[in-house]
């Protein structure tokens, strides 16, 4: 099962007495801050969980899996995740 911004909303109001309107507010903004942080190409630390970083992909070869055809794929930015050393032990059950 996956945990959606829902599950969240839901779980600040039951666990921390939030209101839903605020329990909304905060979650928005918390992944705006994120979005406009990684957009900015800057890394995003969550201590005791992880990491996003943002690398730069160069452009390479590829090819179109419907035609055979092949293209050169343009250079991106992409986003990665490194999870922190607790993260690994809590989901490893350790």
């Amino acid at each position: 099962m996956a945990l959606a911004k829902k599950d969240i909303v839901d779980r600040m109001q039951v666990e921390l007495g939030f209101l839903s309107n605020k329990s909304i507010e905060t979650t928005e903004s918390l992944l705006e801050r994120i979005k406009a942080t990684l957009e900015s190409g800057d890394d995003v630390l969550v201590s005791s969980f992880g990491k996003f970083c943002v690398k730069e992909k160069k452009a390479r070869k590829g090819r179109n899996p419907a035609t055979g055809e092949d293209l050169m794929l343009k250079p991106r930015r992409g986003v990665t995740f490194k999870w922190s050393g607790k993260l690994r032990q809590k989901v490893d059950g350790k």
